[in-house]
């Protein structure tokens, strides 16, 4: 409910803006514009039910996430994003061969290995990072570590639901 107090519109309702901080619920779609599936949605929000992600964490590509600070909830907008401003390059320093026994470590038991796979590794850390299998040998694989979408330009649309 809007109120005018001497001349100041005030709001009890005013919508919040996007900080770096917030935590933001909101549809979005992400279209390929270039690489092998140019044209493709790759996913699809609106058609199912809104995501809420928290600033600042790391849950989004950096390119994408700062399009969202300083925007109101309710705002609706589509922008083209080259490669280098949304997931990166490709790496080549991130394509590796992997030993048989290496992934058979990482993997359920009997599992059968084929090129599209994405396997997850244990890092010495203890975290863990996957890949995508390109290439199977008898003694090794070949192993994709760059984002799926690093290389991509892409068109972003977002609907910012709410803002906290």
């Amino acid at each position: 409910m809007d109120f005018l107090y001497g001349g100041i519109l005030t709001s009890t309702q005013a919508a919040q803006h996007v900080q770096p901080d917030s935590y933001v619920t909101l549809h979005y779609r992400i279209e390929l514009l270039t690489g092998p599936g140019a044209g493709t949605v790759f996913v699809d929000t609106f058609l199912d039910r809104p995501a809420t992600l928290q600033m600042g964490i790391g849950q989004w590509a950096p390119g994408i996430e700062s399009l969202l600070l300083d925007r109101p909830e309710g705002e609706q907008f589509t922008v083209d994003l080259p490669a280098a401003q949304a997931y990166g390059e490709r790496n080549p320093d991130l394509l590796r061969w992997v030993g048989r026994d290496e992934m058979t470590r990482n993997a359920p038991p009997d599992t059968e290995f084929e090129a599209g796979d994405m396997v997850e590794f244990v890092a010495p850390n203890g975290g863990r990072y996957s890949g995508v299998l390109k290439t199977l040998r008898d003694d090794a694989a070949l192993f994709d570590f760059n984002h799926p979408l690093a290389g991509i330009d892409l068109q972003v649309e977002i609907k910012i639901l709410g803002v906290l």
